[in-house]
């Protein structure tokens, strides 16, 4: 007589699924630092401020670059006053509330910062950080 061996019915714990989880997670935070990271490697001359002060915080804002010549950059390109507001209107849709980081180079007239301000405004923004270098 031959003897059957005893199965068990128990399922097993699984972990190559959880491993593909990690892996994809690792690979998306990868390349959100990246894109963050080349939106402020933009060539802008930031102005000098003695009361500028690092934010505790600049990972969950938009970052939006104003040149010298007043052109808008935001997401990798040059984008015009209407892209722009239009932007930040779906960017607030999309991850309210709407946080951003402004870098405009020394050279930006005034009246472009104004413009962004104002369309920041409109779009709904609560919380607008300039960036500058401290003395």
């Amino acid at each position: 007589m031959r003897r059957r061996r005893a199965t068990s019915d128990e399922p097993g714990f699984q972990i190559t699924p959880m491993i593909d989880m990690t892996f994809l997670l690792l690979i998306f935070f990868m390349v959100t630092q990246r894109m963050s990271k080349e939106q402020i490697n933009l060539e802008i001359r930031l102005p000098v401020a003695s009361a500028a002060v690092t934010p505790d915080d600049v990972d969950n804002r938009d970052i939006i670059n104003i040149d010298g010549d007043g052109r808008y950059h935001a997401s990798g390109r040059v984008m015009t006053g209407e892209e722009i507001a239009d932007y930040l209107r779906r960017r607030l849709e999309a991850n309210p509330p709407l946080q951003i980081y402004v870098r405009a180079d020394q050279d930006t007239p005034g009246r472009q910062i104004k413009e962004l301000m104002d369309m920041a405004a409109q779009a709904g923004a609560v919380n607008v950080i300039f960036g500058s270098y401290n003395r």
